[in-house]
């Protein structure tokens, strides 16, 4: 049976040839469980990574590369992130500080690590790298908060390896509405700004891939009838199955899917878990209790000690009974039958707040692959949910670049 790193070494004349390149194998090879050794053979790919800081919880990485290497996860999209702040100049220069410090980190961790790992600049360099033996990471980018409605901004973003980035995160900002605004504050923007219309021009051009998790339904339309190519969403859920506002309806699920794109499924507790009754006032007591404003997420937390950091987001999670690995393939079979396994991903959201029960960090990645292939999905199809359908889009948008 070939391995994924000669299978790989075959097929980088095209894209659609890394839906059967892996490149962990060795951790898998010797066994005979049919899932193994799909999980062996496909190329695995997790399209959203928070980056931990040293002064950023959680203490223990759910997604470092000892993590990535037991699970046989071959390519991960770390995530260039800071969380929205006032909009001023101190919470600017405070965002784009942090932000810079996980570009870096990024850089350092290719660069400490030249056997383990390497930069992915493009759809690619992935499999040729995960073919090379090593993991293969892309740079995205979430939150443009901090860029204050500077467009060019993406250019020089882009020059540092960004290929994957969202406009939004928790909190409007000059570029977007989200899907989780400040206590109060609606919809100014109208989905997106001037600016963020803009940028989407601007990212179609320059050949990133443009994220639509966290955006309003507005936001999500309007993205998708400027952007001239597909997009993802890298790390959201199923509306129609529990009703969070980060989740996609059927219709943005629909309308992504015309499109070309792809919605990459987040183990997310609160996305897959309905919200408890006493919930909000709960939260509510949580968040005076460690003096932060009324809203949701991690706004606010950013002014917190990395201890009480941890306290909130330990009591925060803890609000929300745990959902378990079929719950969540429950999202990932409800795309498939609705637009098609061409349509779904995986995208973790690990290191900043996601993990269930059977999924809790990339190490048991192949209890995932295992579920799917209990649930009749073949090997191909397994393929393109792990990672070949975000491949697709990726290139799909360097394609377009100008």
């Amino acid at each position: 049976m070939t391995s994924k790193h000669d299978a790989a070494r075959l097929a980088l004349a095209s894209i659609g040839a890394a839906l059967a390149l892996g490149a962990s194998g060795a951790v898998f090879a010797q066994t005979s469980d049919p899932a193994a050794q799909i999980h062996r053979r496909v190329l695995t790919l997790d399209s959203h990574v928070d980056v931990l800081l040293p002064r950023t919880p959680p203490a223990t990485p759910q997604a470092g590369l000892s993590q990535l290497r037991a699970g046989g996860v071959d390519a991960v999209v770390l995530a260039v992130f800071a969380p929205t702040g006032p909009p001023t100049p101190e919470g600017y220069a405070a965002a784009r500080t942090e932000a810079l410090a996980k570009l870096a980190a990024i850089k350092a961790l290719v660069r400490d690590n030249p056997q383990d790992a390497e930069l992915a600049l493009s759809a690619a360099d992935v499999p040729r790298i995960v073919g090379s033996g090593k993991i293969a990471v892309l740079v995205g980018f979430l939150n443009a908060y901090w860029l204050n409605g500077d467009v060019a901004g993406f250019d020089r973003l882009y020059a540092d390896g960004v290929r994957v980035a969202g406009l939004a995160h928790a909190g409007n900002n000059a570029f977007a509405d989200s899907s989780r605004p400040q206590a109060g504050a609606g919809e100014p923007n109208g989905g997106l700004s001037e600016a963020g219309k803009a940028a989407v021009r601007r990212l179609n051009d320059l050949g990133v891939l443009v994220d639509v998790s966290q955006l309003t339904p507005k936001g999500v339309f309007q993205t998708l009838e400027i952007s001239r190519v597909p997009v993802v969403a890298t790390h959201s859920d199923v509306r129609a199955l529990v009703d969070a506002t980060r989740n996609l309806s059927d219709a943005e699920i629909d309308a992504i899917a015309r499109k070309g794109g792809v919605i990459q499924v987040t183990p997310f507790n609160a996305y897959l878990v309905p919200r408890p009754a006493g919930y909000d006032a709960r939260l509510a007591a949580l968040r005076q209790q460690y003096g932060l404003p009324p809203g949701a997420g991690d706004q606010g937390l950013a002014a917190l000690e990395p201890s009480r950091q941890a306290g909130f987001l330990d009591a925060y999670r803890a609000l929300y009974p745990r959902a378990d690995l079929k719950q969540y393939v429950d999202h990932i079979d409800y795309i498939a039958k609705r637009v098609g396994v061409d349509h779904v991903g995986i995208g973790s959201d690990f290191n900043h707040g996601a993990g269930i029960t059977g999924f809790a960090d990339e190490s048991e990645a192949p209890n995932l692959t295992r579920e799917l292939v209990a649930r009749g999905y073949t090997e191909a199809q397994i393929a393109q949910i792990w990672g070949g359908n975000f491949l697709r889009v990726l290139a799909a948008a360097e394609a377009a670049r100008r």
